[in-house]
Parts: structure tokens; C-alpha cells; sequence
């Protein structure tokens, strides 16, 4: 627990080191920016972190440099900080928060939770309610929308998708979309080539992280209905795969790529053929 200040009574900001980038861009987002010491590699939004004493990646950290920085908390991600990496840091006698970003819901949540943690809860929550207006928002306009079946693309070589727990798999659906690799349980699986063939999705959406040219890239595989009507997107990888208040730009880019789809597929489609395919 953090003492008091004697001059003002109140707790002063906590010193709060990062271990994923999404996690330093959520507490800059809930009013804490100032509280940062330290973060992970690849934080890079805002601006601000870039300058950001690094304590290591996703998979390793620098335990001494961590303990260096004298943070009063540590934010770690549920689902990448290994769990050997949060038991070692609290042994150290640090305090570790993990924080879960599953769904769309837990951005907001997130918010709140640091905001509480960082003594900001106003500006907190004043992001939280913007985040799940334009989420709430987004929903309303695709409900009801001619579904879409969609192969998301995160990597190419070798080929990797994501399950029906990841977030980009909600927001597909949130959009009228239907991911086909939803029935998976893991967060990034790998998949072959076949089994895509196989699913023949209307729409592809690609990271622009993974591939410069997706449509040529799956040029080759005419069978495809998503090479046929071209329905092939590239979607930010920023703002698709980090669970952000910036995400709601994810969730947009993907509706509109399905929006597009719509209108394409209705080109292509056979006369007599339903609207629902699948």
C-alpha cells in the first residue's frame, strides 16, 4: 500500500512497469502515462513510451533491470507474460497485476482497473464509457447483417489464424462475420493450406503486418470464393490485434472490409442461390 504525501494526504502515482505493449498503451489511455517507468519491447503507442526504459519481450525479462526501476507495480498480461515470469517477480517481493484481454469488454475493464490501481479512475472512466459507446455503437450498425464467412490471416509462413477466443474473432462477429476457425480453442493456431481450401471462406482478412499484397498473394487458389469475388483485405495489425482503447479503429477497418464483401459477394453469387450460404 502506498503512504500517504504529507503535504498533500494524498497516495502519490505509483511506479508502474509494463510487460506487454498493449498494457502500456491501456494505462497511458486510463489517465497513468506519468506513472510509467518502464515496458516491454515493441510498446510504441503513444509516443511517449518509445523513450521508455525496455525490461524485455514477451517471453524473457530482465528480472535486475525491473528491480532497478523500484516500481511499486507491475501490470502483466494473462495471456503472454509466462507464468513462471509473474511467480518470479512477486518472489522478488514486487507487486504483479495481471491483466486479462480477451474480449472487448476487458478493454474497458482494464481501464477501470488501472485507473483504481494508478489513482486516475476519473480519466479511466472517462475512456472506458468513449471505448464502449463506439464499441455498442458499431455492434448496433452490423446487427442483423448477411453474414460473412472469414479466414483471418495473423502470419503466412506457416500459416496462422485465430481461434474463436481470440479477440479479432469477436470483433469479426461483432461485424456480421463468421470466423471459420472459430470452434478452435487456442488463441493463434496454425492451420494448412487444405483446411483453409476447405472452408472456402467468403472473405479474407489479412494483417498488414503478415503479407505486402494479400490479394496476389492468394491469387493462385481461383477456387477460393474470396479470389473469385475479391473479398481480400489487408486490416491494421495495430489496432486488430493489441486489446486498446484503439481497437474500436480495428473494429471499424473490419467492418468496412465486410461491408465491402457484402456488396461483392452479391456480384459473384449464382441467380437462385440464398443469401446464406453457410
Amino acid at each position: 500500500m502506498l503512504l500517504c504525501s504529507a503535504a498533500t494526504g494524498a497516495a502519490p502515482p505509483p511506479r508502474i512497469v509494463t510487460l506487454a505493449p498493449h498494457l502500456a498503451e491501456i494505462v497511458h489511455a486510463a489517465g497513468a502515462g506519468s506513472a510509467l517507468v518502464g515496458v516491454s519491447e515493441y510498446s510504441d503507442h503513444p509516443a511517449a513510451v518509445r523513450s521508455l526504459p525496455r525490461v524485455g519481450d514477451g517471453w524473457q525479462v530482465d528480472y535486475e533491470r525491473v528491480l532497478a526501476l523500484r516500481p511499486d507495480l507491475v501490470l502483466a498480461w494473462e495471456s503472454g507474460t509466462p507464468t513462471a515470469t509473474v511467480e518470479r517477480l512477486r518472489s522478488l517481493g514486487l507487486e504483479v497485476v495481471v491483466v486479462p484481454t480477451h474480449r472487448l469488454d476487458d478493454v474497458a475493464t482494464a481501464l477501470r482497473r488501472i485507473g483504481d490501481l494508478a489513482g486516475t479512475r476519473p480519466a479511466a472512466e472517462a475512456a472506458a464509457r468513449r471505448y464502449e459507446a463506439k464499441i455498442a455503437a458499431a455492434r448496433e450498425r452490423h446487427a442483423g447483417s448477411r453474414p460473412v464467412t472469414v479466414f483471418v490471416e495473423i502470419d503466412d509462413r506457416p500459416l496462422f489464424t485465430v481461434g474463436g477466443r481470440h479477440v479479432i474473432s469477436e470483433a469479426v462477429e461483432l461485424c456480421g462475420g463468421r470466423n471459420v476457425y472459430a470452434d478452435l480453442d487456442q488463441a493463434a493456431p496454425q492451420v494448412d493450406l487444405e483446411s483453409v481450401l476447405a472452408h472456402d471462406p467468403e472473405a479474407i482478412l489479412s494483417t498488414d503486418d503478415t503479407v505486402a499484397d494479400p490479394r496476389a498473394e492468394w491469387q493462385r487458389w481461383t477456387r477460393l470464393t474470396a479470389v473469385r469475388a475479391g473479398t481480400i483485405y489487408s486490416v491494421p495489425s495495430d489496432t486488430v490485434t493489441r486489446a486498446t482503447p484503439r481497437l474500436v479503429d480495428g473494429v471499424e477497418a473490419i467492418c468496412a472490409a465486410l461491408d465491402d464483401a457484402r456488396v461483392r459477394l452479391e456480384r459473384v453469387r449464382p441467380a437462385g442461390e440464398p443469401a446464406q450460404r453457410r
